[in-house]
């Protein structure tokens, strides 16, 4: 009975957040409620860890906080995209930022964000990602910048992980098509007069030259490769206005991955090791100079080349 009770008290015990802070600048964090993911099978794919949703007050007014916490920063942009509305524009306060008719969505290493009741500055949304922990920032793939700019439906990309995500957004394509065996990605978006592309990376040229054969086969498919891409416009799709959007897709050799600058916490942070480090090398310096002095003049003394003498120089001042 004893133990009952003791189970009983712990489930009346309020959610403990594991995202947000009790305070978020001049903002106080109140109910905490946990977030579950509208599609399972596709949140996991995308490495999704956990979610809540946190209420907050300010002396501008009460404003809530939904939290994603993803495994990789790669797993956060995939779920930006899939979580930006179709009417989101540009936001400043970051890279991969969005407003939406309700405040925000925007996404932070393998954190996402969405703001209701509120559209922070740059300076708010700072003030919470200092105090988030278990923060992954590696860097971003570049496949979103290989998109034709021309033609692309706004907030139309979706990231493409595994089946699950292919299945959801390019259903023409099967898993066995794109590969995934061969640690292929994918971003796909859509175009004007209906059309979806979708570009495939793969880890070498050649791959890519085998799986573009295999989607020769796909009917009604027109597919392009450059460099380890394949780039492939599904059906139905216009075969000139699909050939035009293709020839946009490129592979620059000379581009490389995105990298991330250091976040709101780091740059004092990076100084203040950077120059801890360049006083070890300054001692360390001083120490191999002291023993290297110290070496020769014992070898001079062992040849009967130096003696303490000669270590001496004297000045006689006569009166």
């Amino acid at each position: 009975m004893t133990s009952l009770r003791y189970l009983l008290a712990l489930t009346a015990l309020p959610l403990t957040a594991a995202i947000f802070p009790e305070q978020i600048g001049d903002a106080a964090r109140g109910k905490v409620s946990s977030v579950q993911p509208p599609d399972t099978e596709l949140y996991k794919e995308y490495g999704f860890q956990a979610a809540e949703r946190a209420e907050f007050t300010s002396p501008a007014g009460p404003y809530s906080i939904t939290g994603w916490q993803m495994r990789d920063s790669t797993s956060g942009m995939a779920l930006f995209q899939n979580r930006r509305p179709e009417g989101a524009t540009k936001s400043d306060i970051g890279d991969l930022a969005a407003r939406t008719s309700k405040g925000v969505v925007a996404a932070y290493g393998n954190f996402v964000f969405e703001y209701e009741g509120l559209t922070p500055s740059k300076d708010q949304f700072n003030a919470l990602l200092v105090q988030l922990k278990q923060v992954e920032r590696s860097p971003l793939p570049t496949l979103t910048s290989h998109l034709p700019a021309q033609g692309l439906v706004a907030n139309s990309e979706r990231y493409i992980l595994g089946p699950v995500s292919l299945a959801r957004f390019v259903p023409q394509i099967s898993p066995s098509l794109a590969a995934f065996h061969l640690s292929a990605e994918g971003q796909t978006a859509k175009y004007a007069d209906g059309m979806t592309l979708t570009i495939f990376e793969y880890p070498t040229p050649n791959m890519a030259r085998e799986q573009q054969d295999a989607f020769l086969k796909l009917p009604g498919a027109l597919p392009k490769r450059a460099g380890p891409l394949v780039a492939v416009v599904t059906p139905p799709a216009d075969a000139d206005a699909a050939e035009r959007v293709l020839a946009q897709v490129i592979w620059d050799p000379k581009l490389t991955r995105q990298a991330l600058g250091p976040g709101p916490a780091q740059g004092i942070a990076n100084i203040v090791l950077t120059g801890f480090l360049f006083a070890g090398v300054l001692i360390a310096a001083s120490l191999f100079a002291g023993l290297g002095l110290g070496g020769v003049k014992a070898f001079l003394k062992r040849r009967g080349w130096y003696t303490q003498q000669d270590a001496i120089t004297v000045l006689r001042i006569k009166e």
